[in-house]
């Protein structure tokens, strides 16, 4: 069936545009208003992906890209029921959300010296995006992306002491077989992590986060 027989029986043609999933992961509008955002979703995407890729997920590389998956299936499918057409922000905040939670206690830094433990970043970026920018909901569609995640994957079976609901599938591991066995203790990296704090600054004034 053609896309012409396809808008004849009342199915436009972006219905069919199965690109879009993944094109509202990384597409952004440059303007001058949102270059410097965009620039920060870069910083924080790559800077907090990294740190959970060599850290607690060092040589489990199916369970990374599981992790990173999900949390882009369910930006889609909340993005598809609230009509969000961008995915960036919540994708960026669902990351930083799940590395925040494996290290509560890790001490960050915000605007102004002010210092507390990771598992708060989050909440700390919704109500200051909030407060600026009059925005916070993809912040918050984020926060709920993660906290899915890490809910499933630690919190109720770990916790709760309930069933595993969500686990890495066999096929991710054919494609990206882990260097290392063993399962890490929830809400900590595990010891061979090697995570040692440091300070990121990037720039005065600007969200920075350091472990």
């Amino acid at each position: 069936m053609s896309l012409r027989d396809l808008t004849s029986i009342g199915i436009s043609k972006e219905q069919w545009f199965i690109w879009r999933p993944v094109t509202a992961l990384f597409y952004y509008p440059l303007v001058p208003s949102t270059g410097f955002h965009f620039l920060i979703n870069c910083y924080f995407l790559y800077n907090y992906s990294l740190r959970l890729e060599t850290g607690v997920f060092s040589g489990r590389r199916a369970d990374y890209f599981f992790l990173l998956f999900f949390n882009w299936l369910t930006c889609v499918v909340l993005g598809l029921v609230l009509s969000f057409n961008l995915l960036m922000d919540p994708m960026v905040l669902s990351v930083l959300y799940v590395w925040c939670n494996l290290n509560k206690d890790t001490m960050v830094s915000f605007w102004f010296g002010s210092r507390f433990k990771a598992m708060y970043l989050p909440w700390v970026l919704l109500a200051f995006n909030a407060i600026v920018a009059g925005g916070g909901v993809m912040e918050l569609l984020g926060i709920i992306v993660g906290h899915l995640y890490f809910f499933l994957m630690y919190t109720y079976p770990q916790e709760l002491g309930g069933p595993r609901l969500i686990s890495t599938p066999q096929l991710f591991y054919d494609w990206f077989p882990n260097e290392r066995e063993g399962a890490t203790a929830f809400g900590q990296p595990p010891p061979s992590a090697g995570e040692q704090p440091r300070r990121h600054n990037w720039g005065a004034g600007h969200v920075l986060g350091n472990r």
